[in-house]
């Protein structure tokens, strides 16, 4: 079942690459529970299908990296992206997007989190296994109060303008 505006995000984990080691944060991935991160916070999530693939990279992430500013101005307080990839991976990644401390690149490696808010799709056939939908949403105190779904292989909805407009 997939997740609609009013739902509370189902539990789980997210994994984040941890460049400088912190109270609490240890240096490398660390795992962290959805419901715990999203508790009393608005959070700005957009899921795409990969790391360092084209629309991805070229369009999706550095919109939200662009806008962050503006986002963070009508309320929000964190920025998420979550790929099917290692915490590694996505760490690389944020950094080549220089994206660290604006975006958190969040890993769902198994595709767990993806399945559980029902926004998986398979990718096999382009030789990727199962990956996320591409998604935007936003998050009050762990509650989807909007949610824009990409139809296959577009790019019209779920990018940094148009959550920015729904705030």
């Amino acid at each position: 079942m997939t997740i609609k505006i009013g739902d509370k995000l189902p539990e789980g984990t997210l994994s984040e690459f941890i460049e400088v080691e912190t109270e609490g944060c240890s240096l490398g991935p660390n795992t962290f529970n959805v419901q715990d991160l999203t508790k009393g916070k608005t959070i700005a999530i957009f899921g795409l299908p990969g790391a360092y693939t084209p629309t991805c990279s070229a369009k999706h992430v550095p919109g939200y990296v662009q806008h962050a500013d503006e986002l963070k101005a009508k309320g929000v307080d964190e920025i998420w992206c979550i790929a099917v990839n290692d915490a590694f991976v996505m760490g690389a990644w944020g950094r080549d997007q220089k994206a660290t401390g604006i975006v958190r690149f969040m890993a769902d490696g198994n595709a767990s989190y993806s399945k559980a808010l029902g926004l998986d799709a398979d990718f096999s056939k382009f030789g990727m296994g199962t990956r996320s939908q591409r998604y935007s949403l936003l998050a009050v105190d762990g509650v989807v109060k909007q949610l824009n779904i990409e139809e296959g292989g577009k790019f019209e909805v779920s990018n940094a303008e148009t959550l920015l407009g729904q705030l």
